[in-house]
């Protein structure tokens, strides 16, 4: 069923029985998603601000490295959080060949959230281009699934290696299967094709 709006979660005796999408409910035993699918059952815990920005170059200083990963730590730049800059180009089919993006991001912690990523922008050299957006972080308001079977994932945080959004998927399907992932029986072979 894609692209369907989901306009309720269904429920019957307490747990969830089902989606509903306009008239039509799909029934399910368990419902996982994004903190949009409930925000009846998230708190906000605050707002990233994120600046992604076109570059006809690498950012200088790298050795013209086609990806790159930044992490401008809170105590040099004065802030109780971190500073995210990433670079991806053609290599990774996300821009035409020449043209590179870049996305610098922290949490808020001022009324001013362009400013807080002026250090990362500083590295990337001329910006062709910039979109800034701050958007709000939001985290399960209670421990998710145990009684219902709806389980709801964290926002996306500043951070822009996805450890954290790893850490949190481990997390979810731990209490959704009621064991951890094992990555022992995952087939390599079959995930690169070749293998190896």
């Amino acid at each position: 069923m894609l692209d369907k709006a989901v306009d309720e979660i269904v429920y019957e005796n307490g747990k969830v029985s089902g989606v509903r999408c306009g008239e039509e409910v799909v029934k399910c035993k368990q419902v996982i998603c994004d903190p949009s699918y409930a925000p009846e059952r998230v708190v906000q815990k605050g707002q990233v601000v994120r600046a992604i920005c076109l570059l006809n170059h690498p950012i200088p200083n790298t050795k013209d490295a086609l990806s790159t990963q930044i992490i401008i730590p809170q105590k040099q730049v004065n802030r109780k959080d971190d500073i995210y800059v990433s670079l991806v180009s053609s290599t990774h089919g996300v821009a035409t060949k020449g043209w590179f993006v870049a996305m610098v991001s922290t949490k808020v912690e001022t009324s001013n959230p362009e400013e807080e990523i002026r250090p990362g922008l500083a590295l990337l050299g001329n910006i062709h281009q910039k979109f800034v957006t701050v958007s709000p972080y939001y985290e399960p308001s209670e421990d998710q699934g145990v009684t219902d079977n709806v389980f709801v994932s964290k926002s996306y945080d500043a951070s822009s290696h996805f450890e954290t959004t790893c850490l949190d998927v481990l997390e979810l399907y731990k209490k959704a299967t009621g064991e951890p992932f094992d990555f022992s029986k995952v087939n390599l072979s079959s995930l690169d094709g070749e293998g190896e």
